[in-house]
């Protein structure tokens, strides 16, 4: 198995590297400190599985990188390894392709099985967040179901959203995503009306509550 790990800490990549080439049926062959340094990695190598941290400022984040390289490459499987125990991470990166989700504080023996479950095709899932998540889907299936605003963002509007957040201007994300102003202003505009958001400081509210700012 050909594996890239994504992680902005070095240290995190070296000790995973050690681990996974000691052993028989894996080797490591990249790695990455953030989302967009991770979509080269996988453009350039076609690896079997991604490794990836959802959270590694101040580069792309997890999530987002999780989106694009699915759809760009979706033969690569992507397995997501944070210390985020939170089922909203875990409901967001499943829908954007990831193949399983572990948690950093997990055991190597566990890590190990994940990444040979999901390359034989199987989903992973720390068990912890695996009984989460079954409880949600009864939850879903016993009611309405009402669709999250955030769900309704689009890839681009996701990028844009925290940024904002951040304090960046309007020129200033337009360079960072070599798109225009005016695109930028364009996105705003629909992110603050599918949000049902009226001023940045309500949009740095809820991009809190939704953990973005920890990407």
């Amino acid at each position: 198995m050909k594996v890239v790990i994504a992680d902005d800490h070095a240290i995190v990549r070296s000790g995973f590297s050690m681990i996974l080439n000691f052993q028989d049926d894996i080797e490591v062959i990249g790695a990455a400190a953030d989302g967009i340094e991770a979509y080269a990695m996988v453009a350039k190598h076609r690896p079997d599985i991604l490794i990836m941290d959802l959270s590694m400022p101040p580069g792309e984040s997890g999530l987002i990188a999780t989106g694009k390289i699915k759809e760009d490459y979706p033969n690569t499987k992507i397995l997501i390894l944070t210390m985020h125990d939170d089922e909203e991470y875990l409901f967001h990166v499943l829908k954007n392709g990831a193949s399983g989700y572990v948690l950093k504080s997990a055991p190597d023996e566990e890590l190990l099985l994940a990444i040979r479950t999901i390359y034989q095709g199987g989903t992973y899932i720390h068990p912890k967040m695996a009984t989460s998540l079954v409880r949600e889907f009864f939850k879903k299936d016993k009611t309405v179901h009402t669709e999250d605003p955030f769900e309704l963002l689009s890839k681009r509007e996701l990028e844009i959203l925290p940024l904002i957040a951040k304090g960046y201007g309007n020129k200033e994300i337009a360079e960072k995503l070599f798109i225009s102003v005016k695109t930028v202003e364009a996105h705003k505009s629909k992110i603050m009306e599918k949000l049902n958001l009226a001023s940045r400081p309500e949009l740095v509210e809820y991009a809190l509550r939704k953990k973005l700012l920890d990407f």
